[in-house]
């Protein structure tokens, strides 16, 4: 059989089997626009689908791929942001490089600031030294190593190597504290966690996944008011933030609130209502509604970064 040359590029069946998706799935990534049928797939459009899917695949909604996309081209002018940029799911928002620095897609929110970002200084724009200049450009690259070694399943000693060596070199790099704080987190280290997501929020008090990676903490460590002021916390930040939404409706319940934790269900399926944790979340808010004001809904798994 003669193989398809690059210009050929894929069928539908052939893009299914590469990236392991069905077909509903391409069905409703062309309904929102994410992705134009237009005949065989080339390889463009294959590599833009690689990264809805690798979006998809850490529970981002598509209709916030989409928001994303849209203000990625009003705010950059580049027409082809699957193509042309490089997205990365970070907890559940999405982050693209720019000028040194990791910003939000959809709302332009910067979450790894290199510099001190106080709110009277100005400085910023000035001319740096070159050797300043050089350590934080190291240590973007080495921020950089330490997300691919984590997006490829490598070891958490490698990663946490690399994001160590981020924060030798420019200690204010908030997203290589609150990564590293997270390496700790999964090996069971809650304290070194602790620590290393409160750096974070000291050097970025608006960065909203450090406040929802801690809450997590407080949570594992059964400090239930804390882990409920942290949650709190993240939603003030980012009000659309489902996962907070679905922790504290888990701490709510755990703590006899049951209406504000229905309250919490509700805004969780409203924001994301076709992930694989909607059902629990609709299971627990279907219960809390038959049980009495002082009753007790099970206990649920948690959401995580």
């Amino acid at each position: 059989m003669e193989a398809v040359k690059a210009t050929d590029g894929f069928s539908r069946a052939e893009i299914r089997r590469i990236l392991k998706i069905q077909e509903r799935s391409l069905l409703s990534w062309e309904r929102l626009g994410l992705f134009e049928s237009r005949g065989r797939i080339g390889f463009a459009d294959l590599s833009a689908l690689r990264t809805i899917k690798r979006l998809r695949d850490s529970r981002i909604p598509a209709q916030r791929i989409k928001a994303s996309l849209q203000a990625l081209r009003k705010r950059t002018g580049v027409r082809r942001p699957l193509n042309d940029l490089r997205l990365t799911p970070q907890g559940r928002r999405i982050t693209v490089q720019t000028s040194g620095a990791f910003m939000e897609a959809e709302t332009g929110q910067f979450l790894l600031p290199f510099n001190n970002p106080g709110p009277s200084r100005v400085t910023t724009l000035e001319p740096r030294a070159q050797s300043t200049t050089a350590r934080v450009d190291e240590a973007e690259n080495w921020f950089q190593r330490g997300l691919e070694i984590e997006e490829r399943g490598g070891s958490a000693a490698e990663a946490q190597e690399a994001y160590e060596k981020t924060l030798e070199l420019n200690p204010q790099a908030a997203g290589a504290w609150v990564n590293l704080g997270t390496l700790f987190y999964r090996a069971g280290r809650l304290e070194e966690a602790e620590r290393h997501y409160r750096r974070a929020i000291g050097i970025a008090p608006d960065y909203a996944l450090a406040h929802f990676n801690i809450g997590n903490v407080y949570e594992e460590l059964e400090r239930l008011p804390q882990a409920l002021e942290a949650y709190q916390a993240a939603l003030r930040i980012e009000p659309g933030y489902a996962d907070a939404h679905y922790n504290l409706a888990l701490v709510y319940e755990r703590s006899g609130e049951l209406m504000r934790a229905a309250k919490h269900w509700r805004a969780y399926l409203k924001l994301d209502p076709a992930s694989p944790w909607a059902g629990i979340a609709r299971q627990q808010l279907s219960t809390l509604l038959q049980v009495t004001p002082g009753g007790r809904g099970g206990r649920r798994p948690r959401r995580r970064s």
